[in-house]
């Protein structure tokens, strides 16, 4: 039975509550897969990776969209991956569980991608995404309400760096980070158009990333890289050789471009 035939409409379970989540990541062929079904008159759906029967919240909706994307468009099989999994903090297992929990090949107790769902506005979810990462060591991190995604490289303790994706599960996440970008591929992969978010909520995403405890202050601090990222982008649409985008790390002469 569809959402529509037991009575609900999972935009209306979505949007219902205000609950911060929503569906504009996902395709309608997408939505069309979450069965929902009436129990004891509440909302439910199954699993799609236990096959159980879970209360139909905002919050499990998203997820489930996600597990579906993790095995059929990323490839990982569902052996690999866990919901509400404990982290542990040291040597105690703390009450908090991560949302998604995908492991590394053959060490099912070993973290390689954390999902977070729980925290729908950004600030909240991130900073709660990198506490399970660390706790977990896991390498990737992934935050997403269902309107947008953001995917984090833990390079070491409190360190993280934007990912432009996650690896697929026949993909090194070496590999992932050797990739060269071009323009054209930037314009492909424009998070702006494939998110449909706004320029404020990238640049808030650069503050949150970057600047976070920096105690600098952070309009002067993200206009330093704005200005960097165009002279990158100018440079590598100049006619000519091919160039590939080389943003770094560094300091760029914002004279040069004005």
């Amino acid at each position: 039975m569809t959402a529509k035939q037991a009575g609900y409409s999972i935009a209306e379970l979505i949007h219902g509550a205000s609950s911060g989540y929503a569906l504009a990541l996902f395709q309608p062929k997408e939505l069309a897969e979450i069965e929902i079904f009436d129990k004891k008159g509440a909302p439910y759906l199954r699993c799609f990776l236990t096959d159980k029967e879970r209360a139909a919240k905002p919050e499990e909706i998203v997820r489930q969209l996600y597990l579906r994307r993790l095995v059929r468009d990323y490839g990982y099989p569902k052996e690999r991956i866990f919901i509400e999994k404990p982290v542990q903090f040291g040597s105690v297992i703390a009450e908090k569980r991560a949302d998604i929990f995908v492991s590394e090949v053959d060490h099912p107790d070993t973290a390689y991608i954390i999902v977070e769902l729980k925290k729908p506005k950004r600030r909240d979810g991130l900073e709660q995404l990198k506490s399970y990462c660390n706790a977990e060591g896991s390498p990737i991190g992934v935050w997403t309400n269902g309107n947008e995604t953001v995917y984090l490289h833990r390079e070491e303790p409190n360190l993280f760096k934007s990912l432009p994706d996650i690896p697929r599960a026949d993909q090194k996440l070496s590999d992932l980070l050797a990739e060269r970008w071009d323009i054209e591929r930037l314009k492909q992969e424009n998070r702006l158009v494939k998110e449909r978010l706004s320029l404020k909520s990238i640049i808030l995403d650069m503050e949150d990333l970057v600047l976070a405890n920096a105690g600098v202050d952070a309009f002067e601090e993200v206009f330093k890289l704005i200005y960097a990222k165009l002279y990158d982008e100018w440079m590598a649409s100049r006619p000519g050789k091919k160039r590939y985008l080389e943003f770094r790390d560094r300091w760029v002469d914002t004279e040069r471009i004005l």
